[in-house]
């Protein structure tokens, strides 16, 4: 019998072994941010006509949450932040990991303001500088790259309605 103990104990303890090891793994895959779904928002630049898939975040989780802990954005791939009726924003980088251009951009779709390059990680407040209905992050260079300018215009905004928050949750300034 002392044996067959000696197995079941050896066993026991190889197998919480694992489970301490492969824990941290599976948590971390948990906690890994998954991209929503994705629309199509169009820029009608000066140059030309480029085209973007978009997440959009509606609600106050999802503006809360944006692109933190991301640790890549693809070319033409981003996130439109929504804030309802045009106001004064004011966004920051907090646990973002990658640079970001922030397009500040009014209701009837004109570009107002571009930040760019933002600093990952950085608690530096980045206002909207003006009233603003939607902010557009894409990754850091894309309004260079793509010739987007104050002026430009957003078409096929996504459908604001598929997401909205209801009017408790307008949020005047994202914090992540």
């Amino acid at each position: 019998m002392t044996g067959a103990r000696t197995i079941l104990r050896h066993a026991s303890l190889a197998w919480l072994l694992a489970a301490l090891v492969l824990l941290p793994t599976f948590a971390q895959a948990a906690s890994k941010p998954q991209p929503g779904p994705l629309q199509t928002l169009t820029v009608l630049t000066q140059a030309g006509t480029e085209t973007f898939k978009v997440e959009t975040a509606t609600t106050r989780e999802q503006r809360d949450r944006g692109l933190m802990f991301r640790t890549h954005l693809p070319d033409q791939h981003g996130m439109l932040f929504d804030f309802g009726p045009d106001q004064e924003v004011r966004m920051w980088m907090k646990n973002t990991l990658i640079p970001l251009d922030m397009v500040f951009i009014t209701a009837d779709g004109h570009v107002h303001r571009i930040e760019r390059n933002t600093e990952p990680r950085s608690l530096r407040v980045i206002p909207s500088e003006g009233p603003v209905r939607y902010v557009l992050e894409l990754k850091g260079g894309a309004a260079d790259k793509y010739g987007i300018k104050p002026g430009d215009r957003i078409a096929g905004k996504p459908d604001p309605k598929a997401d909205a928050p209801a009017p408790s949750q307008a949020l005047r300034s994202r914090t992540r």
